[in-house]
């Protein structure tokens, strides 16, 4: 049986228009990790004239710690990853990351796995590393095979290119529907030394919490065993991506890599102060991008928070905080500007978390909506309407029967939404 060949480069001639709610100074200005280098190009993977492949070299003896995606059908690299971050512990050989747009690599049966392999091996082979620690991800459409060949044939201009430098480069490489690059970095002290975070992701639309809906990588030069990342990562990951939604809908390629080159401070003792502010640092860096992916989702014009307290535990707290962030009822209601508690009231009742109505407290901002299960005597609508009209939401939601608490964040749901989706494989 003759297999299809891979599609053509099409044109990139949709014109996007940046989020309302982007960083209005811009990508950041993220600082050069030791041991780290990144290159682009551009390989026609899906596309013309748009960059859409990243490479980034770390330097031997980094670590690397990861998160992925639990849905059943993840791409091959996505398994790929899974089985390789935890063979080795900084191990003395180099490592790499290669990632591609434009196409997933899901859904392609026996052609995903050629292509992760081949482009592991071609990598490695060009690098001075094991195949081992080759890490690849690819992001964009499902179901169609990934020209491999294309990205192979442009290997060697990217590690003639690659530049401690290329980070800004990097995160534009990896957009898909993303409105702008998403960048994020923080500095720490540990004995006496500055140790240096930097992180990139893209995510915009097929963004629900189950570790997590988007592509994400982070570099520090902190010197930590893998073990004591992972723990960290980990730990993380169900504080910040695990806690955003922009449609409920779950990718088939999302990838967590954080690399940790060992080229600065060292971190031994993980329960010292130090190691609890590396920690914090981390955290500030991780959330940072999962809200720029929550502001960058498609079609949003409102940055949500919802905060539930109350709740029979954290578990309970955070299904009925997702509960209504994913409804559509309360995030078209938010796009309308219209204070309609009613449908948050609705949404707690489906959740499944335990709750009583004649206990529900809301408020919007600094406004308390209804208390007691009824709508609050103080509560005047049109303070409700004014607040809705700030691009910056915070809904909360005491349950009151327990000391569960949560928070997540999504945005609003728009016409654009489906203007976007509509036509994303033409």
């Amino acid at each position: 049986m003759q297999l299809a060949a891979a599609p053509q480069a099409v044109p990139a001639t949709k014109v996007t228009v940046v989020s309302p709610l982007a960083p209005k100074d811009g990508f950041p200005l993220l600082p050069q990790i030791a041991g780290v280098e990144f290159a682009t190009t551009q390989a026609g993977v899906r596309y013309k004239n748009r960059t859409d492949v990243m490479l980034a070299r770390l330097a031997p003896g980094s670590v690397v710690a990861g998160t992925f995606t639990r849905s059943a059908t993840r791409s091959a690299a996505v398994l790929d990853c899974q089985a390789k971050i935890g063979l080795n512990d900084g191990a003395d050989q180099g490592a790499a990351i290669l990632v591609n747009s434009g196409n997933s690599n899901a859904f392609t049966g026996a052609r995903g796995w050629t292509s992760v392999h081949a482009l592991s091996a071609a990598v490695a082979s060009r690098l001075g590393v094991p195949e081992s620690r080759v890490f690849t991800s690819s992001t964009g459409v499902i179901g169609e095979p990934l020209p491999h060949e294309r990205i192979e044939s442009a290997l060697d201009g990217l590690v003639a290119g690659l530049s401690p430098q290329g980070i800004a480069d990097a995160a534009r490489a990896i957009m898909t529907t993303d409105t702008y690059p998403k960048g994020a970095m923080a500095e720490v002290e540990i004995a006496g030394q500055t140790a240096r975070i930097a992180g990139i992701a893209k995510g915009s639309g097929m963004i629900a919490p189950d570790m997590a809906t988007m592509l994400v990588y982070i570099f520090t030069d902190v010197a930590i065993s893998r073990k004591a990342l992972q723990s960290i990562v980990s730990r993380l990951t169900d504080t910040s991506f695990n806690c955003i939604t922009v449609d409920s809908d779950t990718s088939t390629s999302d990838t967590l890599l954080v690399a940790a080159t060992g080229q600065g401070p060292a971190l031994g003792n993980m329960r010292s102060a130090e190691a609890k502010a590396f920690e914090r640092a981390l955290s500030d860096v991780m959330l940072n991008l999962a809200h720029q992916v929550v502001r960058d989702g498609e079609g949003a014009t409102k940055f949500v928070g919802i905060t539930v307290t109350g709740a029979a535990d954290n578990a309970d707290a955070k299904r009925a905080a997702l509960s209504i962030a994913n409804s559509p009822l309360v995030k078209t209601a938010i796009a309308g500007e219209d204070p309609n508690w009613g449908r948050i009231v609705a949404a707690v009742g489906k959740s499944g978390a335990a709750a009583d109505r004649d206990r529900l407290g809301i408020t919007f901002g600094p406004f308390t909506v209804a208390s007691g299960g009824l709508v609050d005597p103080g509560y005047e609508e049109a303070d409700g309407a004014g607040y809705m009209k700030n691009q910056d939401l915070e809904i909360g939601v005491d349950l009151g029967i327990g000391k569960g608490k949560a928070t997540v964040w999504t945005c609003d749901l728009t016409h654009r939404y489906i203007d976007i989706n509509a036509d994303y494989r033409s």
